[in-house]
């Protein structure tokens, strides 16, 4: 659709299943309509790269290609490569509270279902150490290879969809104003059809489909993590946001949401800082210097200082 406003800009939306949600674009800028679907397209090509390289339920993806080997050095594409070198050092800075290793865990809650074919994905669960964390991968950076020290299943959940979204907003980089929502993880750039900043809201995590607050703002990522997100086939009570340390699911949240300047920096932070729960999650975030809202089993907001709220709803 066309938009005719003050900047009469051409102001473009096109949504697409991706990555086990719904992932929509919008696109301000002057170019024709076709070039930027083109550039959508693009955009989106970006994003599928990532889910094919880093999907735990695909058997023929990168991810899955290396787990079959535990023992060998094994080459991986360098956006696998990148994103278990973000996974460790996170996984080294909270001592393990945000790990990839936990592919076999979260299989046996339950999350092993791929969400377009249904088909139960499950390696050999008899086959992992259970013992085995991010210590037990290697990283060769001379020639982007890795080696799993130990049989394991990796799980990118908590960050591989950051980086699509960033891939994919640097095939819009030339345009006045974009937005990537990947089921609520959201990144923002330039001006909204109305040029102005983007206003992005907050979910109630108890009602999904109203909104607890907005921010405004423009070249940022927000993402959420949520327990009422992605709950599991066989039991409803338990969600997907597994804690290694604790061995159970995260408590004391219903969601946190972060704002960072890149997709993959607030998605990945908002699983840790929901994995710590409210208090030690708002202390990590705070001393991170990143923007944070927490909201509480009980419905209590907590913020980071430079949290900017613009405004809460009823």
């Amino acid at each position: 659709m066309k938009h005719s406003g003050h900047y009469a800009l051409s102001h473009v939306t096109e949504s697409f299943l991706l990555m086990g949600t719904t992932v929509t674009f919008q696109v301000v800028g002057h170019k024709p309509i076709h070039d930027i679907q083109k550039s959508i397209q693009r955009a989106l090509t970006a994003m599928t790269t990532v889910e094919q390289i880093c999907s735990r339920f695909d058997e023929n993806s990168a991810l899955n290609q290396l787990c079959q080997q535990p023992g060998k050095k094994v080459a991986v594409p360098p956006i696998l490569f990148h994103v278990l070198r973000l996974s460790c050092e996170l996984a080294s800075i909270t001592n393990g509270v945000f790990d990839p290793t936990v592919g076999s865990q979260l299989e046996q809650l339950g999350f092993n279902q791929h969400y377009l074919t249904g088909q139960i994905v499950s390696a050999h669960p008899q086959s992992y150490d259970e013992g085995a964390s991010y210590r037990d991968i290697t990283l060769f950076e001379d020639d982007l290879s890795v080696c799993l020290n130990k049989p394991m299943q990796l799980d990118l959940g908590g960050i591989a969809k950051g980086l699509a979204i960033d891939l994919a907003a640097k095939e819009l980089a030339e345009y006045e104003g974009f937005a990537i929502n990947a089921g609520g993880d959201i990144y923002v750039f330039g001006i909204d059809p109305q040029g102005d900043a983007w206003t992005i809201g907050i979910e109630n995590p108890l009602s999904p489909h109203t909104l607890i607050g907005t921010v405004q703002v423009t070249n940022m990522a927000i993402c959420t993590s949520g327990s009422y997100k992605r709950k599991s086939p066989r039991n409803p009570l338990v969600h997907h946001l597994y804690n290694p340390f604790t061995a159970q699911v995260a408590t004391g949240l219903l969601s946190c949401t972060v704002m960072a300047p890149l997709a993959v920096v607030a998605d990945s932070h908002a699983t840790v800082a929901f994995l710590l729960g409210p208090q030690d999650g708002l202390t990590f975030l705070t001393d991170m210097g990143f923007a944070g809202l927490f909201i509480t089993e009980h419905m209590e907001r907590l913020l980071t200082p430079l949290m900017p709220i613009k405004e809460y709803l009823p």
